[in-house]
């Protein structure tokens, strides 16, 4: 267990820990999404219904809802680019948890959303309350995460594109070649093993997004707890590796 956890987020990468590291976050991120919404009434990782919303509302001359959505957008990016500030500083320094301190931070925030949701609610910063910026900043943070590391292969938060990808690849899976002398340049073939990811990933947003549902039904913030907890397992063992190498060149 020690040493799958101190691959699923350590910085040398392979096309199986991404799977498996994808699987958690969009589980975490459908969780997040959907029970999020139940807290602050938006979906905080759909980006694009936020941008058309804000063209709706300026159409109508509805300006502070524009201005609302636009808050939302600016805390998505903030989150990206942190994520982002984050990996490329630990790349620098040579850090094992490279990409475990992205996720460190956002079991961070989710505890505070989770103890103080409530508080937070009441509060308004770029227009928008501040549990709902909270939200969006994970969200970016979470989705460039994964971004980052798969080299764009993989998204965690933009289940539109999951979906998509999977329609090109059942399209090609039931293209028929009626010919078999096609050249290898018009022979077309699915990529199952990507067909079987995008569905898991489409699946386990779903399941995350019930769980977390059901959790802020009937425990309300608090049910971000348990997300952090896993964030703060999967992150684990590379941030211990580079803290314990800190602490013996201090004793050196």
């Amino acid at each position: 267990m020690i040493l799958y956890l101190r691959r699923l987020t350590g910085k040398e990468r392979n096309e199986r820990t991404d799977r498996h590291l994808a699987r958690f976050l969009t589980f975490i991120a459908g969780a997040a999404n959907a029970g999020g919404f139940l807290a602050v009434q938006q979906y905080t990782s759909h980006m694009s219904g936020i941008v058309s919303s804000m063209a709706d509302h300026l159409a109508l001359g509805d300006v502070g809802l524009a201005l609302s959505g636009l808050g939302a957008l600016l805390s998505f990016v903030a989150g990206a680019a942190c994520s982002a500030i984050l990996v490329n500083w630990g790349r620098r320094q040579g850090l094992q948890g490279e990409y475990a301190f992205p996720l460190v931070l956002e079991a961070i925030l989710l505890i505070c959303f989770g103890l103080l949701g409530g508080h937070l609610a009441r509060h308004e910063a770029l227009f928008v309350p501040m549990t709902v910026m909270l939200l969006c900043f994970i969200m970016g943070l979470q989705n460039a995460i994964i971004t980052k590391l798969s080299e764009a292969r993989i998204r965690t938060t933009h289940v539109t594109g999951l979906v998509t990808d999977m329609g090109i690849e059942l399209g090609k899976l039931l293209y028929w070649n009626i010919s078999g002398n096609d050249s290898d340049r018009l022979f077309v073939k699915a990529d199952r093993r990507k067909l079987r990811l995008l569905a898991s990933l489409v699946a386990l947003f779903f399941i995350g997004g019930v769980i977390g549902a059901v959790g802020f039904k009937h425990i309300g913030f608090a049910a971000t707890l348990f997300l952090a907890a896993i964030l703060l397992v999967l992150a684990s063992m590379p941030v211990l590796e580079d803290v314990s190498i800190r602490m013996k060149r201090l004793w050196q």
